[in-house]
């Protein structure tokens, strides 16, 4: 088992298998907010989901309507269980307190992959890996 340690942004916690991207995410324009699904054909995600994934990748990019995009996406059924960032921006963070996901940011490793099980406790800033 590995524990990292992590900075909470949004309060919770979450299991499920991660979607990692080495590349920033943007909601508006990266993700379509009816599917979960990464529509913008240059990302290292075009074609996958993010509903019910731990959303693992470095930053964001984009539009404050990113915001309400997660919040729609959340509405729906079609979040992610969880976000880890290496650094968290406000878009993000109002987008993921609103929607009433577990956000975490800076982790002590940024080393994950696509397909780990993970656990993230956002309130005892915590990401296991068991």
């Amino acid at each position: 088992m590995r524990v990292i340690s992590c900075r909470k942004i949004s309060p919770g916690r979450a299991e499920g298998l991660a979607l990692f991207s080495p590349a920033p995410i943007s909601f508006f324009g990266t993700i379509d907010p009816t599917t979960s699904e990464v529509i913008e054909k240059s990302h290292p995600l075009y074609g996958q989901r993010i509903a019910d994934k731990i959303l693992i990748y470095p930053t964001g990019r984009g539009s404050t309507v990113g915001s309400y995009i997660l919040y729609g996406l959340s509405k729906r059924g079609l979040a992610p269980r969880a976000i880890i960032m290496k650094e968290a921006e406000p878009i993000v963070a109002v987008g993921a307190i609103m929607s009433d996901i577990p956000l975490v940011d800076r982790p002590e490793s940024f080393d994950f992959k696509s397909g780990l099980h993970i656990i993230v406790d956002a309130d005892r800033g915590k990401i296991i890996i068991p």
